[in-house]
């Protein structure tokens, strides 16, 4: 079955960096776009950024774009969110996620806080 393990998140200052991490297992990853989205308290999960299944396209939310990069390792089944000068707006959960077979399957997630 498709799953993620996710990693990187934690407590950061302003103007700080993280890199998160999916690790996927259970569908041919190489082969699938994939995303990372996030929530924060009171709102409704949002699309940060997307790859495709080459890495040649990429595309961001535009509250992300120029901080945020997203990547992945097809040997690795891995794909990353490298995010840097953080504002306290990007404070939230962060899934990945992909679209596989007509259904959307998430993983579990990793906290992302930003405070002074």
């Amino acid at each position: 079955q498709v799953q993620f393990v996710e990693s990187g998140g934690g407590l950061v200052q302003p103007g700080e960096s993280l890199r998160l991490s999916c690790a996927a297992s259970g569908f041919l990853f190489r082969a699938y776009d994939m995303s990372w989205y996030r929530q924060a308290p009171g709102k409704e999960r949002e699309l940060v950024a997307v790859i495709d299944s080459t890495a040649r396209r990429k595309n961001y939310a535009d509250s992300v774009k120029g901080r945020f990069i997203i990547s992945r390792d097809n040997e690795k089944n891995a794909v990353y969110l490298q995010m840097n000068s953080l504002k306290i707006e990007d404070t939230g959960v962060y899934y990945c996620k992909v679209h596989h077979r007509g259904s959307d399957y998430w993983g579990q997630g990793t906290q992302v806080t930003v405070s002074p």
